[in-house]
Parts: C-alpha cells; sequence; structure tokens
C-alpha cells in the first residue's frame, strides 16, 4: 500500500510538473503572436496566460467527465478561483512596489463580469445539479464576454511592446506551431494522471472525490498562476497581474465547467455538505476582491494581508469544519 501511495503521488507531481513545462512552451509561442498582432496589455494577458494557465483545469474536467466523475472538475474550479482571489492576488501585492493597479477601464468593467462568471456556476448548482443547459449558459457566457471585449478596437490594439519588433513568420513559424502541438499532448497525458491520482487519494483516504479537486488538484493547478503573478510583480509588470488572475477565474467558471456540463452533467447532490464551506468562502472572496479593486483601484499590501488571512482561514474551515 505504502509504495501504491508513493507511486501515486509521483504521479500526481509529475503530472503538475508536466503541466507547468507545457504551459511554459504555449505562453511564449502565443506571445510572439499577440506581439506581432499589436494586442494590448490586458487582453495578452487575459487571453493568452489566463487560458493557457486554464489548460490544465479543461484537461482535468475533460478527463474526468469522460471518467464519469466531473464532481473533481467542479471542486478543482471552486479551490482554484478561492486560491486565485486570494492567496494568488496577495503574494503577488506583497511582492509588489507599491500594490497592483486596477485603474484600467477595461479592468474595471471587467471585474463586474468576474463577480457574476465565477458565482454563476455556484448558483446554477445550488439545486446540487450542473446540468447540460447549464453548461451551455455558461459557455454562452464566456462567448458573449469575448464578442464584448473585441467589439471595441480601442480594448486591445495596442503593441504590447514597442521595442519588440518580431515578424509574424517568426511568430507563425513551424518550430512554434510544434510547440504547441507538443505541449497539447503533455496536458493530454499529463491529464490522465491526475485524474487517476486523484481517484486514488479519494478512496484511500475515504473523501469525496470533490474535497480532492478543491484541496490538491485546485492548488495545484494554481501554482502556474502564482508563478506568473509573484514574477510579473517582482519585474514591476504589475498591469500583467490582474488580467491573468481574472481570466484564470472566469475561464475555468464558464468555460472549462460549462464544456465539462455539456460532456457529462454535474451531480453534487451526494457532496452538497462538502461543498458548504468552499462556497462561502468563494464568494467571501469576491466580495473583498471586488471592493479593494473598486473602492480606491488599488490592491495594496494591507489589503493583501488580509486576502491571506482569507486564505488561511479557508484552508482551516475546510480542514475543522466537518
Amino acid at each position: 500500500m505504502e509504495l501504491t501511495s508513493i507511486y501515486y503521488v509521483l504521479i500526481f507531481l509529475i503530472s503538475c510538473f508536466g503541466f507547468y513545462i507545457s504551459g511554459e512552451l504555449i505562453v511564449k509561442s502565443l506571445i510572439r503572436i499577440a506581439k506581432a498582432l499589436g494586442w494590448k496589455e490586458f487582453v495578452v494577458s487575459f487571453l493568452i496566460m489566463s487560458l493557457v494557465g486554464s489548460l490544465p483545469n479543461l484537461f482535468i474536467g475533460i478527463t474526468s467527465a469522460l471518467y464519469k466523475m466531473p464532481q473533481l472538475s467542479f471542486g478543482d474550479v471552486i479551490g482554484g478561483n478561492v486560491v486565485d482571489l486570494t492567496l494568488s492576488v496577495a503574494l503577488a501585492a506583497i511582492f509588489s512596489k507599491n500594490g497592483i493597479p486596477a485603474k484600467s477601464k477595461t479592468i474595471q468593467q471587467t471585474i463586474l463580469f468576474t463577480l457574476f462568471s465565477v458565482a454563476l456556476p455556484v448558483v446554477l448548482a445550488w439545486d446540487g445539479l450542473l446540468s447540460r443547459l447549464d453548461g451551455i449558459i455558461l459557455v454562452l457566457v464566456y462567448a458573449c464576454y469575448l464578442i464584448w471585449l473585441f467589439s471595441s478596437k480601442e480594448r486591445f490594439v495596442k503593441i504590447c511592446d514597442e521595442n519588440d519588433n518580431q515578424k509574424k513568420k517568426l511568430a507563425l513559424s513551424f518550430i512554434s506551431l510544434f510547440k504547441v502541438v507538443l505541449a497539447l499532448v503533455i496536458f493530454i497525458i499529463a491529464s490522465n494522471g491526475i485524474v487517476s491520482a486523484a481517484n486514488y487519494f479519494a478512496i484511500t483516504l475515504n473523501v469525496p472525490l470533490i474535497m480532492i479537486g478543491i484541496f490538491i488538484v485546485g492548488l495545484g493547478n494554481c501554482f502556474p498562476e502564482i508563478f506568473f503573478a509573484i514574477s510579473s510583480a517582482r519585474k514591476g509588470n504589475d498591469w500583467m497581474i490582474l488580467g491573468d488572475l481574472i481570466g484564470c477565474s472566469v475561464v475555468p467558471a464558464t468555460l472549462v465547467l460549462g464544456i465539462v456540463a455539456i460532456i457529462y452533467p454535474i451531480n453534487l447532490i451526494g457532496c452538497m455538505k462538502s461543498l458548504e464551506v468552499a462556497r462561502l468562502f468563494l464568494l467571501i472572496s469576491l466580495a473583498f476582491f471586488f471592493w479593494f479593486a473598486k473602492n480606491d483601484q488599488l490592491i495594496s499590501k494591507k489589503e493583501a494581508a488580509l486576502l491571506l488571512t482569507v486564505y488561511i482561514l479557508f484552508i482551516t474551515a475546510e480542514i475543522f469544519v466537518r
């Protein structure tokens, strides 16, 4: 039994590392394309960084749905969103010089949509089921946001780096395309490893699969966002942080859960009690994040300390409130 446990722990860790490596490959290739097209910074961070950051959620979600255990995906998304809105934002603000600015008009308009979209799957699943119809609604919500985002040219047409003269032919080169395909293959292999390990942990530890998603998978999938947020803050690229974290909250809550529910409806009736704490803290996290970003349009170090406290309370409550 011990050897088996070690085996699945290694599978989980190797799979997480595979997500990180493949994410790096895709990011570098897609950023070249974005720069060649002259996209605005927020769109680069929201669309590219957040979509790549959400690929682990997507592949784990699709794999779990195919294995008929989509509860893992739901727990992954809920737990991951709590991490992104508290721990990730807090660490980025702590490592930044003057906090994380949120004065951009696009960011201010997007924050309200974030509040709505992240809370939407929780509301739709209040009856214990995220049906195929709910899934379609979630996908349409994400599609509507993309349409709005690109409806105004000023929101996205701005050179990301004026000193970067990368040519389109370099961005769209065969090498870049090969890296993207290779990364997607790694994602597929790694997602199967994560789902297999999560199922083993749930059976061995005798805990609901959704709790494995909230605790282990959700946190593990947020490591790329945390790393990117801290790295951006230390380099002074504060404008990229909120775009990435907002996107990494919106994409899984709408597009990912929508696709998963369409493939296989997410039945949560047997694990609603396990979701109580996570749902409560997700709403608290949203409220604090919305207030801080809207109030003075800056997430300061003091506010970061409060968000960090919320995350610590969330972990404590999940462990002891059983």
